[in-house]
C-alpha cells in the first residue's frame, strides 16, 4: 500500500534507532496507522476493513514515534518531540538530545482534541537540571493501553540527578497515566516516576479483572525480566547483551504471558504477581519476539524468520502449541507489535517494497 509520504526508519531495528510505523485496531474493525515521516511529522491515517488507507492523514509534530491506540472516540499517539537541555554542565560524556514524549488525543477523524507531555521539562525545568525526565536517544521507546477511560504511558525514561556543580544522567522507565480530559491523573496505583533501571523493552497491559495496569521490563538489576515499582523477578536472565523482553499480554483465566529471549531462545513465561510459575520453551531462534493476544483463550508467537516472519500460536491458559507453526510474508521489524482486533484477528504493519509503502500483515482466527 502506497503512503503518502516517505516513512523514517525503515531498515534500522536498534533500541536506539526510531521506529517506523504503529497500528492499532478501531472498535469498528478498521485501523489507525501511524508512521513517521521524514519532515519533523507523525502521521496518523485510517485503514477500512480491507486494510487500505481512506481519506486523508492527519500530521502531528513529533520527532519519534512511539506507540497508537485507539476508542470508540477515536485514539491517542504517544510521540517525542524536541527539548532543551539547558546549560546545566554534565558531569562527564554527553547525553542529548533532550527531547520530550507527549501523549496525543485525538478524535474520530484523527483531528487533535488534546495533548499531555508525560515526561516533565517546563520553560523552568531543562534536561540537565536536577529532577529532570526527559526523552533521549538511548532506550527510549514505548507503549501504551487503555482501561477505557484513562491511557497509560510506559516508556524508557532519561533521569538527571545533581552532582554538586555538575548533572549525571540515568536510564531508567516512566509510567504516567492522563485523564480523558488530558490532564495527569495525581497519585495514580499503578503510575511511577521511576520503575526499573536501567531497562529496555517497556511493555504494558490493562487487566479489567483485577482493576490494574501490569508492566513488565527487562533490566540490568539483577538481569532479569522484572515488575518494576517495586522490582519483582519474573523471569532471571543474564547480562551478556542478549537479555530482551517481548510483549505482555492477559493470560486465559488469570495472570499473564510475557515473552523473552536469552541466548537467542525465546521463552514464554506465566506470572500472576510475579516470579513465573510455568516457563515454556518455544524453540523460536529470535531475539526479538513478539506475542499478541490472538482470538478467544489463544495467544500468537511471531518472530524474524530470513526474509518473513515465522508464527506459532499457543492456548493461553495452559501454554500448549495451538495448530502448526507457518509463516507470514512481511519483513519483521525488531520492535513493531502485532495487534489483536475484535473479531479475533491480529494485524502487523511491516515495510513495504518502498521507503513510502506499508505492507498489513493480516492473521485471521484459528478455527
Amino acid at each position: 500500500m502506497k503512503l503518502p509520504s516517505a516513512v523514517t526508519g525503515y531498515g534500522a531495528e536498534g533500541d536506539t534507532d526510531k521506529l517506523p510505523m504503529a497500528i492499532a485496531a478501531r472498535p469498528d474493525g478498521g485501523s489507525w496507522l501511524a508512521w513517521l515521516g521524514t519532515n519533523g511529522k507523525v502521521y496518523l491515517g485510517h485503514l477500512g476493513c480491507d486494510d487500505k488507507l481512506t481519506g486523508t492523514p492527519t500530521g502531528f509534530t513529533g520527532i519519534d514515534l512511539q506507540d497508537v491506540q485507539a476508542d470508540k472516540d477515536g485514539g491517542v499517539l504517544l510521540l517525542t518531540r524536541k527539548g532543551d537541555c539547558g546549560d546545566t554542565p554534565l558531569c562527564g560524556g554527553t547525553s542529548s538530545p533532550c527531547n520530550t514524549t507527549h501523549l496525543i488525543r485525538f478524535d474520530t477523524s484523527g483531528k487533535l482534541v488534546w495533548e499531555r507531555q508525560v515526561t516533565n521539562l517546563t520553560s523552568s525545568r531543562a534536561g540537565y537540571d536536577d529532577g529532570a525526565r526527559f526523552t533521549w536517544w538511548y532506550q527510549h521507546h514505548g507503549r501504551l493501553a487503555t482501561d477505557g477511560k484513562t491511557f497509560a504511558a510506559y516508556f524508557g525514561v532519561a533521569i538527571t540527578v545533581r552532582n554538586g556543580s555538575c548533572s549525571d544522567i540515568h536510564e531508567g522507565d516512566r509510567m504516567q497515566v492522563v485523564s480523558a480530559g488530558g490532564a495527569l491523573v495525581s497519585g495514580h496505583k499503578d503510575a511511577f516516576e521511576v520503575g526499573c533501571s536501567h531497562a529496555w523493552t517497556s511493555r504494558i497491559v490493562w487487566d479489567p479483572r483485577t482493576g490494574h495496569y501490569v508492566t513488565v521490563c527487562a533490566t540490568d538489576n539483577n538481569c532479569r525480566i522484572a515488575r518494576p515499582n517495586p522490582y519483582r523477578t519474573v523471569a532471571a536472565g543474564t547480562c551478556d547483551g542478549t537479555l530482551f523482553g517481548g510483549d505482555l499480554v492477559l493470560a486465559k483465566s488469570s495472570g499473564y504471558w510475557t515473552a523473552w529471549s536469552q541466548g537467542g531462545k525465546t521463552r514464554l513465561e506465566h506470572f500472576t504477581s510475579a516470579k513465573s510459575d510455568k516457563t515454556v520453551s518455544t524453540g523460536a531462534a529470535t531475539s526479538h519476539p513478539h506475542l499478541v493476544t490472538y482470538g478467544t483463550g489463544r495467544m500468537l508467537l511471531t518472530w524474524q524468520s530470513g526474509s518473513a516472519i515465522a508464527a506459532q500460536a499457543y492456548d493461553s491458559g495452559t501454554g500448549k502449541t495451538a495448530g502448526a507453526k507457518f509463516t507470514i510474508a512481511a519483513k519483521d521489524h525488531n520492535y513493531t507489535a502485532f495487534k489483536a482486533y475484535p473479531d479475533g484477528s491480529v494485524a502487523y504493519p511491516a515495510a513495504g517494497s518502498s521507503g513510502s509503502s506499508v505492507t498489513i500483515a493480516r492473521v485471521l482466527p484459528l478455527s
